[in-house]
């Protein structure tokens, strides 16, 4: 009974000399933690305008992080009246050894090609990235249904990102017959896509002539447009396409093949009967 009392008298008093520092202490990890997460925030949010790479962005993101962590162990320590020299001893030690590895072992780390939010193309999956995890990561394609794709699965195939380049080529193909005026519908098709304001200026918009063998004549427009909006804008300029060509009075061509049949060989064939 007595060394029950003992203890508890010990832990009073520990608690009457350090209770008010523990507090702190806590609080200040809390908030120094909270306050290291939104600088990291920011951090990625400046770096992205700054145009700097994800990987090198994501390694000086670290550092960072791991020299401000190491100050905030340090001001709590010394909030704790703890040996400061020896606590500053052993965080530079762990510091530099932790910045080390960032460093060197960073670049050999294999990272997903995308982040939450990123329009992906992986294998036969297009969709929206909505979580990412260790073991897999979260799809939601554009019909509504989730997809969790395996990891190790994405970074052994091909995987397209529509977020990693703010722009991205486009083609409208159209074919008129070959009595048409070719010099009409190329101007035709050159203007609809001038006069779209999605359509990038520079480089301007270009008609080809891409083939005669198919019994059409095959025209190619292409431009450059916002890489989001490049689904939208090539179904509503074939539609404008479409309806600007019949006001013009120009006669699309559809496919088509010509077979020639000789009757060389139909009094052979009439002989034999």
């Amino acid at each position: 009974m007595e060394g029950l009392l003992a203890k508890i008298q010990e832990t009073e008093n520990f608690m009457a000399f350090y209770g008010w520092k523990l507090v702190t202490a806590s609080a200040i990890i809390v908030f120094g933690l909270i306050l290291i997460k939104l600088i990291n925030q920011g951090l990625r949010r400046v770096f992205r305008e700054l145009h700097i790479s994800p990987q090198r962005g994501a390694t000086l993101r670290n550092i960072i992080s791991v020299l401000m962590f190491a100050a905030l162990v340090t001001f709590t320590a010394i909030e704790l009246d703890l040996e400061s020299k020896l606590v500053l001893q052993c965080l530079a030690i762990l510091t530099l050894a932790t910045i080390g590895l960032i460093v060197v072992f960073r670049p050999l780390i294999p990272t997903l090609p995308f982040r939450v939010g990123n329009t992906i193309k992986a294998g036969d999956l297009l969709g929206k990235v909505e979580a990412t995890t260790v073991l897999n990561t979260r799809l939601r394609t554009f019909d509504g249904a989730t997809v969790f794709v395996p990891n190790r699965k994405i970074l052994d195939d091909v995987v397209i990102n529509y977020h990693y380049t703010p722009t991205r080529r486009f083609s409208l193909n159209i074919n008129i017959q070959y009595d048409q005026d070719l010099m009409k519908a190329k101007q035709l098709l050159e203007s609809i896509m001038v006069k779209d304001p999605r359509v990038d200026a520079t480089p301007r918009p270009v008609v080809h002539v891409m083939d005669l063998n198919k019994g059409y004549i095959e025209l190619e427009g292409r431009s450059w447009t916002d890489n989001l909006k490049r689904f939208e804008v090539i179904r509503e300029l074939l539609e404008k396409t479409k309806l600007r060509f019949e006001q013009e009075g120009i006669t699309l061509a559809l496919p088509q093949m010509q077979v020639h049949y000789s009757s060389v060989d139909a009094p052979h064939a009439l002989m034999e009967e």
